[in-house]
């Protein structure tokens, strides 16, 4: 806990100071430019990997970057509430989902299901992605564990893009031109980030 504060005292101190005026922009409301939906992983960071500042970015995160198939409902559904929101309320521009390797949800989806049962929450949450890992399973020998962490992790970045798809509103802007969505995966030990080709339906080191 003392780390943390500390940290905020720094942040007042150092990172406020810096950008005093852009805060007190930001003090009227929030306009960001793109959602960014990625997984709740501690060694994933939205800003520092895009570059980007306080007010840009409009972030949803759980276990696995998943954005769930729309659907009407009465129940709580902060990931579907959190997207309704970045799009209809904040007008956002783009949408991203950003997978990254070596993802405890996607590896834990390739182990047998009874190995989540002492965490059912999460054990339902990655049955929506059950669809790549049959696949997955289905296509890569389990004595190549490596591709198919990489097949299962880039799969279900592709397989969410298919889902934000299947909510109208953005559909609807996607075809008029008036959205951009893109699927990442970001390779936390080397800082690399490969971009989903929909034309080639293949990954490719984003280079500038």
């Amino acid at each position: 806990m003392q780390k943390l504060l500390d940290g905020i005292v720094k942040f007042r101190r150092e990172d406020f100071e810096a950008h005093q005026e852009l805060f007190k922009g930001l003090k009227e409301g929030q306009k960001p430019h793109t959602l960014f939906i990625a997984c709740s992983d501690s060694r994933v960071d939205p800003n520092m990997i895009t570059g980007t500042l306080p007010g840009e970015l409009f972030i949803i995160r759980n276990i696995a970057n998943i954005a769930p198939p729309y659907r009407e409902t009465k129940e709580y559904v902060a990931t579907t509430s959190a997207i309704e929101y970045a799009v209809l309320a904040l007008g956002v521009e783009n949408i991203i989902i950003c997978g990254h390797s070596n993802c405890g949800g996607c590896a834990a989806c390739l182990n047998p299901t009874e190995e989540l049962n002492h965490l059912p929450h999460t054990k339902k949450w990655l049955e929506l992605i059950h669809p790549v890992r049959d696949r997955v399973l289905k296509e890569i020998p389990a004595s190549e564990p490596g591709a198919r962490a990489w097949m299962m992790e880039q799969g279900n970045v592709v397989e969410q893009l298919k889902h934000l798809m299947t909510f109208p509103y953005i559909r609807e802007k996607v075809a008029a031109g008036k959205m951009q969505v893109s699927g990442w995966h970001y390779i936390i030990e080397t800082g690399e980030v490969f971009i989903y080709d929909t034309e080639t339906s293949e990954f490719h080191l984003a280079n500038g």
